[in-house]
């Protein structure tokens, strides 16, 4: 997996201030070449993906695609307007 700044390709040039002062070390990209980088870095994203749930298709036990449905009551938390006795 590659880390952030490799997927950036472009020259990184450092902020400055009109007088050649660097501004607080601050890397400036430009704008094209940051979406590319980005648009890249997803590209990968849902290319990992598709190897991660492959991956868990692979090692899913048949038992455990089947399991039985359990059926369970559901009851809210807190007394409705028209039921005040669920709060015991």
């Amino acid at each position: 997996m590659k880390s952030a700044a490799e997927y950036l390709e472009a020259p990184v040039f450092y902020l400055t201030y009109p007088t050649g002062e660097e501004a607080e070390n601050v890397p400036v990209v430009a704008y094209d070449e940051a979406v590319r980088a980005i648009e890249s870095a997803l590209a990968d994203a849902a290319e990992y993906k598709y190897f991660l749930l492959r991956a868990l298709r692979r090692q899913a036990t048949p038992e455990a695609e089947i399991a039985p449905a359990t059926e369970a009551t559901v009851r809210p938390l807190f007394p409705t307007d028209d039921n005040q006795e669920l709060a015991a």
